[in-house]
């Protein structure tokens, strides 16, 4: 069960909303009851109250990875800089505006930490937000020594030090008292929040709006002006797929994303002392740098949440219950953390749970609509998506509503990916490139000198165009 789920005051599974029966008509059908679909329906329907919407949940809202991750909204995109402003080059602007424009789009991730608090706020949505900002800790030569060219490139890329800054150990150490500190980043467009509450009430706040919000109702397969459904047929002027790792289950969509598993581990409440010793004022989010994905928040009772990549992928796109709970994982997510912070020696792990998300084959996430279909699209997020999908709701309804804003000519705004290989290659692809990874940070930590050679045959592996 993860943390999130079980803190619910109402049990999801015992209060689901009805699920769809027979057929329907709508103007908008919303595919996915995560935070991109209700952010988009929320939108939707704040502009245009007399809209007739539907969402459309397999499971109940939030099942997915909205209600199973760390809880880091946080102020990025997976895909970095770079590729920002290769997807500006794309729409057609010369060099030197691509780079304004790169940063353009960063900003506006940045802007939607607040926009998430802001919303919050206004609609009575207690999701424990808290923008702390996001410290990083380098723990060996290596990590330093990356966090030392990540700040000159950024910095270089037109970000302020108020934005995002380096630090020294002792600075590092005074945020998030861990093992080994050597320098440590810190980011400032990032809040806490409790994933489950933001998504459940979001649902809620878009239902007493007037969105029809149908849980246990999977959809087989979308087409122009239709969702299928096993207990009907939708008819939309819009259809809107918001599936992310789901996506796989859709009719012809299989190889669309890449469903990825992530675990994560929470401990008991901890006792005040405990809590003085770690740090994390003001509850910033916090990972090390190593190459394998790690991330963490000090919960508003007091847990440490905390997770990382684990048994990544199964073959053919897979995604299984059973998978959600490996031993093995879970007790290695829960060695780095007590390594990472030797307080939490002998502190019990109450809760343990896994999920996936969606990995596109360019490992950008983006969105397009397509007016003359009716179709639109927008996720992989690649595990960041608590901030981005607020931005990309917000930008869903402007396209549908055309409406232009800003937001509509962002650069990631018609990013477009190509399918997955067939297997057996993208398993061998993934298991491999995850496999070097994990032998570089154990490299590095065992010898203090950094297996560059690793990670650019891992992202070569990987592949991104």
């Amino acid at each position: 069960m993860p943390l999130w789920i079980d803190r619910l005051s109402e049990d999801p599974l015992s209060q689901q909303r009805p699920s769809l029966v027979g057929d329907r008509d709508f103007d908008i059908a919303i595919v996915g009851g995560g935070f991109s679909g209700l952010w988009t329906a929320y939108y939707l329907i704040r502009q245009d109250p007399t809209l007739r919407i539907a969402v459309l949940e397999a499971n109940y809202c939030g099942f997915g990875a909205s209600g199973r991750n760390g809880g880091w909204a946080v102020g990025e995109l997976a895909c970095g800089f770079e590729r920002y402003e290769k997807l500006a080059r794309k729409h057609g602007v010369d060099e030197e505006k691509a780079h304004s424009e790169a940063l353009r789009l960063a900003r506006a991730v940045f802007a939607t930490v607040d926009e998430i608090g802001r919303v919050a706020e206004l609609e009575g949505i207690d999701c424990d937000y808290a923008k702390g900002g996001t410290i990083r800790v380098a723990r060996n030569s290596p990590q330093a020594r990356r966090q030392r060219e990540e700040i000159a490139e950024i910095h270089k890329w037109g970000l302020s030090e108020d934005e995002i800054c380096l630090l020294g150990a002792d600075e590092a150490s005074g945020l998030l008292n861990a093992s080994k500190v050597q320098s440590g980043i810190f980011f400032a467009a990032t809040a806490a929040v409790d994933p489950a509450k933001l998504a459940r009430g979001l649902a809620s706040v878009v239902e007493a709006a007037g969105v029809s919000v149908f849980e246990q109702t999977p959809v087989t397969e979308i087409s122009s002006g239709v969702a299928y459904t096993p207990a009907g047929v939708v008819k939309a002027d819009v259809v809107v797929r918001a599936t992310e790792a789901y996506t796989r289950d859709l009719r012809g969509l299989k190889r669309r994303l890449l469903p990825v598993y992530s675990y994560m581990v929470a401990t008991e409440p901890l006792d005040d002392a405990t809590v003085e010793s770690i740090g994390l004022a003001n509850r910033p989010t916090f990972a090390d740098d190593r190459n394998m994905v790690t991330y963490g928040q000090r919960s508003a009772d007091n847990r440490i949440a905390f997770g990382g990549r684990g048994v990544p992928y199964l073959f053919g796109s897979k995604i299984s219950r059973k998978q959600e709970f490996h031993e093995q994982t879970h007790r290695e997510i829960r060695d780095i953390l007590v390594d990472m912070l030797p307080q939490l020696e002998g502190v019990a792990i109450t809760h343990r749970w896994g999920g996936v998300l969606g990995i596109p084959r360019n490992w950008t996430p983006g969105l397009s609509f397509d007016r003359a279909s009716g179709l639109g699209s927008l996720g992989g997020y690649v595990g960041e998506g608590v901030a981005p999908s607020n931005l990309a709701g917000q930008t869903m309804a402007d396209l549908i509503l055309g409406r232009k804003t800003d937001r509509v000519t962002l650069p990631w705004v018609g990013a477009s990916s190509r399918s997955w290989e067939p297997e057996p290659l993208r398993w061998l692809g993934v298991r491999m490139s995850r496999a070097i990874l994990q032998a570089a940070d154990n490299r590095e930590d065992r010898t203090d000198h950094e297996a560059r050679w690793s990670y650019k045959l891992s992202k070569a592996l990987r592949g991104g165009n």
